[in-house]
């Protein structure tokens, strides 16, 4: 089936054709969903007792499947509900298409499904369902094969844009850190889709090349969309594919299996600092570690690394909240100075949170069992050997950030004769804090508690060795 071509979708980036083509949407699925029967919905002539009060005049109450063929007529796209007779209580949809009549268990929890799609309707159900089952009749083989030679891997379609497009995605060097996309009144962007901003930010030199997964949902989208990895229409009136939520990319639900890990985060998506995942917020940021770990650090070594009991003593925890609200609103722009927090436990406390915030900890689930059974090895060359292999196993985000506070909290322990704290100590406290077991199990966790302490001990230890 030869597929036509259509800019139905398509970005319009600039009104200069000699400047810019747009990308070539595949039209082919749009025009079968255009053709698809619509539905018919054939009423029951009677008052049926007990109807659902959530059926219509389509319910026809118990009637046997050779009765509610004969009530479908032979006419494409009508539809009926009908009460099991196998199974009563229980309901059936029984739709003509193709020439037969298609009987789904129907159910009702608030909003009507025969799969995993909810429908505030049953006709929007039907709608759905008359949709897919053309376009999959229709263009099986062609469906199969959307993702042999999708325009992601190609996207050259951009490269004309990078330089007008990098301008607008990048900050002047007084705000080199954020990356965002700039719509003033006078552009002539009307709309840039991810694909376009992800070519840009690929020139940027600046930018962090870490390895992310795209966080992909599944998305209702409003009026045609087309997949940006295939090029293809995405069909149906309601979860017609994914969208990432970190960046925005949206593709279809077979598509999303092989896009590369290659997400940018758009900072317009992204709501927060805390509780955000770690390499989400730096490639959003565009920075190598989060601003919270670099700022926090920052202020402490500047004012209170001789704090007796640093990240010991704990702040005052309504301090400490408002020191996370301050990164949650303004980001790097925080004031976290001394002039607001003259307590630098406070600040302390802050960093201790971001960490224990985390939805993926610094030492990942992944990797924990793997850092957990390294330092139980006795003999202390292996252990670190085994505790460097670990390391490894980090994704590149966590492992630049535990590197660095490692970093610190050397100069803390170099100051122990001040602070009184040492390496053990700063183990106590950091070990539940950068590494939590996958099974949520609290035997385990306490069983772990003396391995956790450990492991921040030797990598404060060795921290010249280790990273």
């Amino acid at each position: 089936m030869a597929s036509s071509n259509s800019s139905l979708s398509g970005s319009s980036v600039s009104s200069d054709a000699e400047e810019y083509q747009p990308p070539i949407w595949k039209s082919y699925l749009y025009q079968l969903q255009q053709e698809a029967p619509r539905p018919k919905r054939m009423t029951c002539p009677r008052e049926v007792e007990n109807r659902p009060k959530y059926y219509g005049r389509e319910f026809h109450g118990m009637i046997s499947r050779e009765q509610a063929d004969e009530q479908l007529g032979g006419v494409e796209g009508a539809y009926l509900i009908r009460e099991s007779q196998r199974q009563p209580g229980s309901n059936t949809l029984a739709l003509r298409f193709g020439y037969q009549t298609l009987n789904y268990r129907l159910f009702y929890d608030g909003k009507h499904f025969v799969g995993e799609k909810r429908f505030e309707s049953i006709h929007d159900l039907v709608t759905d369902g008359l949709i897919t089952l053309y376009i999959e009749t229709k263009a099986s083989e062609y469906i199969a094969k959307m993702t042999t030679n999708p325009i992601y891997e190609h996207i050259g379609y951009a490269t004309l844009l990078r330089e007008q497009t990098s301008k607008r995605l990048i900050k002047t060097k007084h705000d080199s850190r954020k990356v965002s996309l700039v719509n003033d009144e006078n552009s002539s962007v009307d709309k840039i889709t991810s694909l376009v901003r992800r070519a840009a930010l690929k020139q940027n030199e600046n930018n962090f090349n870490y390895e992310k997964a795209h966080n992909f949902k599944v998305h209702t989208f409003r009026g045609p969309h087309w997949c940006e990895y295939c090029a293809n229409f995405m069909w149906g009136l309601i979860a017609q594919g994914v969208r990432c939520s970190d960046c925005g990319l949206n593709v279809h639900k077979q598509c999303s299996k092989f896009v590369p890990n290659d997400c940018q985060p758009d900072l317009k998506r992204i709501k927060k600092v805390y509780s955000c995942d770690l390499t989400t917020l730096v490639k959003a940021h565009n920075t190598q570690r989060p601003m919270v770990v670099d700022m926090c650090i920052q202020e402490i070594e500047a004012r209170g690394l001789k704090s007796e009991g640093l990240y010991r003593v704990s702040g005052f925890t309504e301090h400490i909240e408002d020191v996370k609200m301050a990164f949650d609103r303004d980001g790097d722009k925080a004031d976290i100075s001394a002039t607001m927090y003259a307590d630098v436990n406070i600040i302390a406390g802050a960093l201790k949170l971001y960490f224990r915030d985390l939805p993926i900890p610094v030492i990942t689930y992944d990797s924990y069992h793997k850092f957990i059974e390294s330092s139980k090895i006795t003999n202390p060359d292996d252990r670190l050997e085994a505790i460097h292999e670990s390391l490894m196993l980090l994704p590149p985000a966590h492992y630049e950030t535990l590197r660095h506070l490692m970093t610190h909290l050397k100069k803390v322990i170099l100051l122990e004769k001040d602070n009184l704290m040492n390496a053990e100590n700063l183990g106590i406290v950091f070990g539940p804090t950068l590494m939590r077991p996958p099974e949520q199990n609290t035997l385990a966790t306490l069983n772990d508690m003396r391995y956790q302490r450990l492991i921040v001990q030797l990598l404060i230890e060795n921290e010249d060795v280790l990273f």
